[in-house]
């Protein structure tokens, strides 16, 4: 793969999009677990697939180039704005936000890929991510949302960590809560977005959820946590994505299981470490 990476500018731009992937997935998914929203990334993860879906149906049936990858961003963000709003409805119930929008994704998509005339190769790439379907475009444009996304977090990287510990703290401390939770799930929908094209819309929770539960086994802070998320997801995209093109398969599924198998080897470094010192204190 290394060779070729040097070859064919395909290839080079799936890598680099990889790699783009692997910070601002884990960097996103940091808030997101602390925040326990993990299921949010499922349930804007099944409405891109149902804009998707929607972006091959009208491109199949009335011949319009709408790039799936715009759609399915398009979607998201429309299905973060959907949940903010149903969390101001159900105040009390603020979770039910998440299986509405999500069942909801779920029935666009099997409408929208019956009137597309079922799966076919494309759709099955976006389903599982591919290691040869990131075009120069796509590239850029994921390139755009990790810049975009970088910059915001670290403008109101102070407001997203108080409101993600103490949201009671962070209204009194004058900071707009409700302004700053609907930025947050706008940028969870771009991520999501940007990572369908390596990934795949059915995995990509996967990777903003995986290796920041290996980072909190390790870390002895916040900021410690967010930047060992980014290292074990930038290890799990890298393993992913060479391991599936060596093999030929999708390379969303060998992204989760390095994710995985990372995850396991923290657990057990915690466990011996304990163990080791448990030992060791008895022994003094």
């Amino acid at each position: 793969m290394l060779a070729n990476l040097l070859e064919y500018d395909f290839l080079r731009h799936t890598f680099y999009t990889g790699l783009l992937i692997g910070i601002i997935a884990p960097l996103l998914g940091t808030f997101i677990v602390v925040r326990r929203l993990s299921l949010i990334a499922d349930a804007l993860s099944h409405v891109t697939l149902a804009g998707i879906a929607f972006g091959l149906f009208v491109d199949k049936k009335f011949a319009i180039g709408i790039a799936p990858l715009y759609s399915g961003m398009g979607f998201s963000v429309l299905g973060s704005i959907f949940i903010e709003k149903l969390r101001a409805v159900y105040t009390a119930y603020q979770e039910l936000a998440i299986p509405i929008i999500l069942s909801g994704g779920v029935g666009l998509s099997v409408i929208f890929i019956a009137l597309a005339n079922g799966f076919n190769t494309d759709l099955f790439n976006y389903l599982f991510g591919s290691v040869s379907a990131v075009s120069t475009k796509d590239f850029y444009a994921i390139l755009g949302i990790s810049v975009f996304i970088v910059v915001v977090i670290r403008l109101f990287y102070k407001e997203l960590v108080t409101l993600s510990f103490d949201e009671e703290h962070a209204v009194v401390s004058g900071i707009h809560a409700k302004r700053i939770h609907f930025l947050f799930i706008v940028l969870t929908a771009l991520v999501i977005a940007a990572s369908i094209r390596i990934v795949g819309v059915l995995l990509v929770s996967a990777l903003m959820t995986l290796p920041v539960a290996a980072a909190m086994r390790l870390a002895k802070g916040f900021k410690q946590m967010m930047l060992f998320s980014i290292l074990f997801g930038e290890a799990a995209v890298i393993i992913g994505m060479i391991t599936g093109y060596y093999f030929s398969i999708p390379p969303g599924g060998t992204i989760v299981l390095a994710s995985i198998v990372i995850l396991l080897l923290a657990i057990g470094k915690k466990r011996f470490s304990y163990h080791t010192g448990g030992v060791t204190h008895e022994a003094e």
